[in-house]
């Protein structure tokens, strides 16, 4: 530790109610946290003592780790001991606080579990620094009644998975007090256990005032192919999509975008404004179409894709990608990857299709941006499968492109499972790959310091 961390150490042990080793060093304690908490010095009232904490903290090894990698050693790691760490209902450390919440100050994606790890001295010191007073509006464990908009957040998503009805009930019952900021995230909760049951609800949800809460309603009123929100769209891709036999005895899929975005247009979530690049009417076509059920189409999405779309053809396509991911449809997923192998459509996919899936994409495709992408966007730890196709790609470009490995080294170790590290050991003597398993050995001792 630097002087300085020793310092605000000394004063956040001294919480613990520890003596102090005497009244200039307590003065001295008390006023680094002042500093860095945003105080400046002589300002006047007195700094309250932060309170008992009710959270074990982590053992010794494993907060030693956490220092590690908040000093920069395979810091791409602080979500995952984060994750792991919140998993065995413990705190961080004391001294690491002010580190802590300095990074999540700057790094939005590491604050889901910093407001049960930082513990009750966490907040205190969030209260005092308005840098870190994001920590009050991250998820503590508190009740429906009594939390802050992310513990409300974390009650209705653990009684979404237990009793849907019983969720949206208790989201219909305050709806109208809630904050339009509030409704957009309550909303996205009820992608869990969705069914039409939600529908009347989110039907009103159509008409808010804020945008983002029209379109979280409206995308899950999408996935719902009895919705009357995907009733009208297919009405829409009716009137201006027609499927027609050719003379010569194929089918072609003729097309005449809308002229029009009118208001029930918007209010159903499409979008009147297109992105820059993308012509209005291109765009309200594209945004019908992946709201429309996919059932409408009456053939399988591999016979649709080998016919012929005169006009329109990439935006047609385009718009059977973005409709596979809003619907979550895994036989639409699965052949629009092979057309446009994005990422996103592997999210409709059981995990282990998911590996296999892109495991054939690494063995060929070469390494570029799309092949990180494609790996970055498998929700699970990788199995023995793709770890080796993985490794196998690895020593292949190491002969020949060494220095374009530096990505691929770094996801294959944050994402292969780390009970792998031997695989890894044994695979290669080959630099890269010895730098994969000294990486997935970390992780799992990792892991042997944080038991549940």
């Amino acid at each position: 530790m630097t002087g300085w961390e020793q310092l605000t150490s000394t004063a956040l042990v001294g919480t613990d109610r520890r003596p102090y080793p005497g009244d200039l060093l307590e003065a001295a304690a008390v006023e680094v946290v002042r500093r860095r908490a945003g105080r400046r010095a002589g300002e006047t009232g007195r700094l309250e003592r932060a309170p008992e904490e009710e959270r074990e903290a982590v053992g010794a090894r494993a907060a030693e780790r956490l220092v590690r990698i908040l000093s920069g050693e395979h810091e791409r790691l602080l979500p995952e001991w984060l994750a792991a760490a919140a998993a065995t209902g413990r705190r961080v450390p004391a001294y690491a606080l002010p580190d802590l919440l300095d990074r999540g100050r700057r790094d939005r994606s590491i604050r889901v579990h910093l407001g049960v790890l930082a513990g009750r001295r966490g907040r205190w010191l969030a209260g005092l620094n308005p840098a870190w007073d994001y920590l009050l509006e991250e998820p503590t464990g508190e009740t429906w009644e009594l939390g802050g908009a992310a513990d409300r957040r974390a009650h209705l998503s653990t009684l979404r998975a237990a009793d849907p009805a019983g969720a949206r009930r208790l989201l219909e019952s305050s709806w109208e007090r809630e904050t339009p900021d509030d409704r957009a995230g309550f909303v996205e909760v009820l992608a869990e256990g969705l069914s039409m049951e939600d529908e009347p609800f989110l039907e009103q949800a159509l008409d808010d005032r804020r945008r983002e809460v029209r379109q979280a309603a409206a995308n899950l009123l999408t996935r719902l192919p009895d919705s009357r929100v995907s009733r009208r769209m297919a009405e829409r891709v009716r009137a201006c999509v027609t499927i027609r036999r050719e003379s010569g005895g194929g089918e072609v899929i003729a097309v005449e975008a809308p002229t029009v975005c009118d208001k029930a247009m918007e209010r159903d979530g499409v979008r009147q404004k297109p992105p820059r690049g993308i012509g209005e009417r291109a765009w309200w076509l594209q945004q019908i179409i992946a709201r429309a059920p996919l059932a409408l189409w009456d053939r399988p999405p591999a016979a649709l894709l080998a016919m012929r779309i005169p006009d329109w053809d990439a935006e047609v396509k385009a718009a059977w990608v973005r409709a596979a991911v809003l619907q979550r449809n895994p036989e639409w997923a699965r052949a629009m990857f092979g057309w446009d192998p994005i990422a996103d459509l592997l999210e409709s996919l059981p995990p282990a299709e998911q590996q296999e899936l892109a495991a054939r994409f690494v063995h060929n495709h070469d390494l570029d941006s799309q092949l990180i992408m494609v790996l970055g966007g498998v929700s699970s730890l990788w199995g023995e499968g793709l770890a080796t196709a993985v490794l196998r790609k690895i020593v292949k470009v190491a002969a020949t492109q060494p220095w374009n490995l530096g990505e691929l080294v770094k996801l294959a170790g944050e994402h292969i499972d780390p009970a792998l590290y031997e695989l890894a050991e044994d695979f290669s003597p080959a630099e890269p790959i010895q730098q994969v398993a000294a990486l997935l050995r970390f992780r799992a001792d990792m892991y042997k310091e944080l038991p549940l």
